[in-house]
């Protein structure tokens, strides 16, 4: 790109001189041309000034009006030559005064010529011919030639400095491009916010820059769900392999039972997995949340497993709950953190509360532990999920919350209490509903 750019211009600059210098070089020429003929037809004058009385008297001048560097001779209006250096018979430029009366001009390719006629009462009586070698004025004219072109060099040497600096100046802004897209195609997302002045390149690096924005949320969307679908899928395959283990443990009991229930987690791992992409890609549909529905959903699923750890599950839910607009696949998946989080990290009893508080509905989830509320701990931190802590869910849990408008945040820290704040007709945050899962 670069020397293209470079070459272009100065050919460009090429053609412009060209169609500058040449037609300035013919107009040179027969500048310096007609500078030699006034200088002749001045020192022919000066002959004619010198012998035009004795020529009127009838006499031939002696010829030392004769300079070295114009050749001058008397012609009579005949033809013949009376004195001096030239032609023994007129030319052409002598007869052309004798017929018009007029000073005459020719040029041959050796010299050129002036022809002045001397007149006495209306009647011509000589004509002086001067001649000078077209040497000289050739050698005026072709100094003129160089000095233009020396000038036509200089030009495209400046040109062609400018060029580069130029070409340099509209090449680094693409090549950095090019090395940007590069890093792109290798997974490295980040952007320059640099404008270089030029509006096309600014241009394409703004829709770079925004490509790369858009590929960065992608595949740390898709990062997020993948992360996140193991964790939320974890615990309830840990409970499918749990039952099946134990129904192989005694093969002569009947069986019926184990297969029912796991064929029924089963559909919940489903429903789970189905969910999770509908976040993941942004399909979910917003419709009025069943709420006892759900509730129902976390007693059937939750009771068992808070069961079999010799824990309780109960239920505070007030009456005539306002209706709440929200998606079902993310409150669902509120529930099953949420939950999830007190089964593994809580202890005793947990309590699931459903209260109405003045234009929106309060989801609490309390157990009888603790979390620790240190300076610098944030429980909605995303983690790991084998740190200590609650790993990735939680973090999960307040972007859908967040995603339908709501809130949850850690309203008690002993006994534990989390708590998800869905307003009655809630609109989802722009940015949230954009991207629910980018992490």
């Amino acid at each position: 790109m670069r020397n293209r750019i470079v070459l272009l211009t100065v050919a460009l600059s090429m053609v412009a001189i060209s169609l500058f210098a040449l037609p300035l070089a013919v107009v040179a020429q027969r500048f310096y041309t007609r500078i030699e003929f006034a200088e002749l037809e001045r020192s022919a004058h000066l002959v004619v000034d010198h012998i035009s009385d004795q020529v009127r008297d009838g006499e031939v001048p002696y010829p030392d009006w004769i300079q070295d560097d114009v050749t001058a001779a008397l012609y009579d209006p005949a033809g013949p030559k009376l004195t001096g250096d030239g032609p023994l018979l007129a030319d052409h430029a002598v007869r052309e005064a004798v017929e018009e009366g007029y000073v005459d001009t020719s040029d041959s390719p050796d010299e050129l010529i002036v022809a002045i006629p001397i007149s006495e009462d209306g009647e011509i009586v000589g004509v002086v011919r001067a001649s000078t070698p077209r040497g000289e004025a050739t050698a005026r004219i072709v100094e003129r030639w160089m000095q233009m072109l020396a000038l036509a060099v200089v030009v495209l040497v400046v040109t062609l400095l400018v060029a580069r600096r130029q070409a340099a100046r509209l090449a680094r802004p693409v090549e950095e491009l090019a090395r940007a897209a590069l890093r792109l195609g290798e997974g490295d997302f980040t952007t320059e916010e640099r404008v270089v002045g030029i509006v096309e390149i600014d241009e394409v690096r703004s829709a770079l820059n925004a490509t790369a924005g858009r590929l960065d949320a992608l595949i740390a969307r898709e990062r997020a769900f993948s992360a996140e679908a193991s964790h939320q899928l974890r615990t309830p395959l840990t409970g499918l392999q749990l039952r099946l283990e134990a129904a192989l443990r005694n093969p002569r009991a009947d069986h019926t039972a184990a297969i029912q229930a796991s064929l029924a987690e089963v559909d919940r791992l489903e429903r789970t997995i189905t969910d999770l992409l509908a976040l993941a890609r942004g399909s979910r549909q917003r419709g009025a949340l069943d709420l006892p529905a759900l509730l129902h959903e976390v007693e059937q699923v939750w009771g068992p497993r808070l069961g079999s750890r010799g824990r309780a599950l109960r239920f505070t839910v007030d009456p005539d709950l306002p209706v709440v607009e929200a998606s079902t696949a993310a409150i669902r998946q509120v529930l099953t953190v949420l939950l999830g989080n007190a089964v593994e990290h809580g202890t005793g009893a947990v309590t699931v509360g459903v209260h109405d508080i003045d234009e929106a509905v309060r989801v609490d989830v309390t157990d009888e532990g603790r979390v620790p509320t240190g300076k610098g701990f944030d429980l909605f931190d995303r983690r790991e999920p084998d740190s200590d802590g609650h790993g990735i869910g939680l973090a999960l849990a307040r972007r859908l919350v967040e995603a339908e408008g709501g809130r949850l945040q850690l309203t008690c820290s002993a006994p534990t209490t989390l708590t998800a704040f869905l307003p009655t007709g809630a609109r989802p945050a722009p940015e949230a509903e954009a991207a629910t899962l980018t992490s």
